[in-house]
């Protein structure tokens, strides 16, 4: 929302009030209010007519400063509002000067300028601004056809990139970026987004979050070059500087904020397969398809349902389409007897000739017209509703049955939809329509989770969700939504998968092979590696099936390599999980989180770590594979090969091959098991070791399916010298050093490569097994030239 034209005119019906001066100032232990007149009352006069504000600055957190700004606060407030997480407010010790207000939490330092009105924000250990809020920047300001609103402009130093506001499929760094918060049924191929999320990070560590689920508009160095700028429609904005002051810790502290993400079950991890969508399929099918994998010696670990496990017209109605479907229970029972778990597809909606709909209306579960009619239309679902999750008796009712399909054996629910929600429409609670239309996916998440954390455990719930907002991400998973088949849609994916988790998700997935046509076999074999080397990773499509054999026989083995690499990675990938899970680091991380230093990552929007310490950097052609690494040496994890990083690489692959590099002094833990993603992430594990040159020690933390810390281990290293010591003193653990020649073994027994299943290690470099809880070696050569 733009409103001003250019350096000095506003733009035409744009009138502006701006805080001006503060008037009177209420300080408390742990509160600052102040009256900020909008005018800078030279004579008596300028008392009249004026507009008179209310800012209030508090703090929840050390780093953290809520600013809250309402104009004729005796208006009456209407929901929603995001559920923050309650913490008691910090203490200020504010002072009151003659020209300034003053106040600090941790090591964020706010300065109010009283005339003309100013508002800066210092990092107290550096004495260097972070951001502020000029004069003129805050206002009200009423723009004719489209109403009032609070605007905000932050400033930008020169250089500094914005990153976030949810999944967002464009350029990765926001600047130069009009976006709107409003989330939309779109694809992943435009500026429109599944889920908006009014939150940024940047550059220069620290972070915004916009308290609002109305159609909040951000300007980002647009109506300003050097200002990022949001409007909420109203006459209040409430908004939280968040400082780091790396992004980690800006992420940390608005996780502490908005709700940490729930720990998905271990078994969520591992491969999904799906009926996809418009194709035909039927019991016969989806055993071919399972049996198909197995054969195949294909890992498979969750089979999905999509639509038309129910009747076609009759969505929603949570019953299985008997003709194609005559015995689910069975049929569940017979695939858990497999070892899968299930998940069926659901969303918000009802049909007009779903049974649902007849009970909704008589009971008043659905949206409803202000004149009282229920609000339907011919999308989606002939005559569809809308479910209102505001109405409590309808959320236990939707709940409900959901809970009959997991006493049926349903593991999980596929979120899907809850971006169309209308705003010609009347909640039961009352709440304002224009602030539930971003705000509904929360209601509908949250209400299909908390069954599960009911029926199943609060360690077994997932959802596959395609919709969200701030908040949401405590109900993961969330996947990208209908990409299509090419390599485009596969970079515009990960681009928006890394702004998601720049946002505060920390578990995000995609279609692979993308959702629309049929891809290319080159694609889909591409899409393959990017899939698994994802936090989640689902095989799933529209018109056309995704098993591979429909591909080539060729993609059948690619599969199988990485479905069992990451069955191996699981004792890596809890590691991170857990993070996610209890710190808000998401799993997949965009090179600024781990290199935040380096100006060369912040942009960086076609690779990234997964975790910690492997950088992925997905394929997007058939063969060239182009990639950056930052400083120090980095190790391949699968070939041992040591290259020094500040450079770019372009390289020839072929379907098998991945740049995954393990960085300077990182440790990839490895499981034992190549087809199963639960089970005993500490037994036989393999420590495949980086570069290391000499920062030590390094604790490695193992945790088991729960995420509860089951195994640890100091790695320590002084010259060529490296050990590496259980804690508790198990031995049922190898070392691996892929980039050394050869080594004088201290404690421990060398490990033979094996030719049958090649482990990373096996490739080159020494494998040592611990004795007596421990391994000790001295490294006395590398295994080849570092490139």
């Amino acid at each position: 929302m733009r409103f001003s034209d250019g350096a000095w005119r506003m733009l035409p019906g744009v009138t502006p009030n701006y805080l001006a001066r503060v008037d009177a100032v209420t300080i408390t232990e742990r509160e600052v209010r102040l009256d900020v007149s909008n005018r800078l009352e030279k004579q008596r006069w300028d008392t009249l007519y004026g507009h008179m504000f209310t800012v209030t600055l508090s703090s929840p957190a050390d780093n953290v400063v809520r600013v809250q700004v309402t104009h004729h606060k005796g208006r009456k407030q209407l929901g929603p509002a995001y559920r923050l997480q309650q913490n008691e407010p910090q203490p200020l010790n504010a002072v009151d000067a003659e020209k300034t207000i003053e106040f600090g939490v941790g090591r964020l330092r706010v300065v109010v300028t009283k005339e003309p009105w100013s508002l800066a924000f210092v990092d107290a250990e550096s004495g260097e601004p972070v951001t502020g809020s000029p004069y003129k920047a805050l206002g009200l300001l009423q723009k004719e056809g489209h109403g009032l609103f609070v605007r905000e402009q932050l400033t930008l130093r020169p250089g500094e990139q914005v990153f976030g506001l949810g999944e967002r499929f464009q350029a990765f760094a926001r600047n130069g970026q009009c976006v709107d918060m409003w989330n939309d049924d779109c694809g992943t191929c435009s500026d429109k987004g599944y889920k908006d999320v009014p939150f940024f990070l940047t550059s220069h560590g620290y972070g915004v979050f916009v308290n609002s689920s109305a159609r909040v508009s951000f300007e980002i160095g647009t109506e300003q070059v050097m200002r990022a700028q949001f409007a909420v429609p109203g006459e209040d904005l409430d908004y939280f500087l968040i400082l780091g002051p790396t992004p980690k810790e800006v992420l940390t502290r608005y996780g502490a904020l908005s709700g940490r993400p729930a720990l998905p079950p271990a078994w969520s991890f591992g491969l999904w397969l799906t009926t996809s969508f418009l194709t035909n399929y039927d019991e016969k099918t989806v055993f071919e398809f399972v049996n198909g994998m197995r054969e195949r010696k294909l890992p498979l670990h969750v089979f999905h349902f999509d639509c038309f496990w129910m009747k076609g017209h009759h969505w929603v109605d949570f019953r299985w389409d008997e003709a194609v479907f005559p015995d689910p229970e069975g049929m569940l029972q017979r695939l858990k007897q497999q070892g899968l778990k299930t998940c069926v597809w659901i969303n918000p909606y009802v049909g007009e000739r779903s049974h649902l709909f007849d009970i909704g209306t008589k009971n008043g579960f659905l949206l409803k017209r202000p004149n009282g009619d229920v609000h339907q239309v011919p999308t989606w679902q002939a005559g569809m509703g809308i479910f209102d999750f505001t109405n409590p008796a309808a959320t236990a009712f939707y709940q409900g049955e959901l809970r009959r399909l997991l006493k049926q054996g349903v593991d999980a629910f596929k979120t899907d939809f809850g971006e169309l929600i209308p705003t010609d429409v009347v909640y039961h609670d009352g709440s304002d329509p224009e602030r539930m239309h971003n705000y509904y996916t929360y209601l509908y998440n949250k209400a299909v989770f908390d069954v599960l954390v009911e029926e199943r455990g609060a360690g077994e719930a997932v959802v596959f969700a395609r919709s969200a907002t701030a908040t949401c991400q405590q109900f993961p998973v969330h996947w990208g939504g209908d990409c299509f088949g090419t390599f485009e849609s596969m970079a515009e994916s990960l681009r928006g998968g890394l702004s998601l988790t720049l946002s505060g998700f920390g578990f995000w997935s995609h279609d692979i092979g993308g959702f629309e046509n049929a891809a290319p076999a080159a694609v889909y074999k591409r899409w393959i590696g990017f899939g698994l080397l994802s936090s989640h990773s689902r095989l799933h499509g529209s018109t056309t099936y995704r098993v591979p054999w429909l591909y080539d026989e060729e993609a059948v083995d690619v599969l199988r390599k990485f479905t069992q690499l990451k069955c191996r990675l699981m004792p890596y990938l809890m590691e991170a999980a857990v993070a996610a899970h209890e710190l808000s680091v998401p799993m997949m991380r965009a090179m600024l989180l781990e290199f935040p230093d380096d100006p060369a990552c912040r942009a960086l929007d076609r690779q990234y770590c997964l975790g910690g310490d492997l950088l992925v950097a997905p394929v997007f052609h058939e063969s060239l594979a182009e990639y950056y690494l930052p400083d120090g040496e980095w190790t391949h994890l699968l070939s041992g090969e040591v290259r020094r990083g500040s450079r770019w690489f372009k390289e020839r692959l072929d379907f098998f091959e991945m740049p995954l590099w393990i960085r300077p002094n990182g440790v990839i833990p490895l499981g034992s098991n190549f087809e199963a993603v639960d089970y005993d992430y500490a037994a036989n594990v393999r420590l495949v070791c980086g570069c290391l040159d000499g920062v030590s020690p390094r604790r490695i933390e193992l945790y088991d399916g729960h995420g509860k810390p089951v195994a640890s281990f100091e790695l320590s290293q002084e010259g060529d010298r490296v050990s590496v010591r259980s804690a508790e003193g198990r031995s049922d653990f190898e070392v691996a050093l892929p980039w050394a020649a050869s080594a004088e073994i201290e404690a421990g027994s060398r490990v033979e490569a094996s030719d049958s299943e090649p482990l990373p290690g096996d490739s080159g470099g020494v494998v040592v097994r611990a004795v007596a809880g421990r391994v000790a070696l001295r490294w006395s050569a590398r295994a080849g030239a570092v490139k």
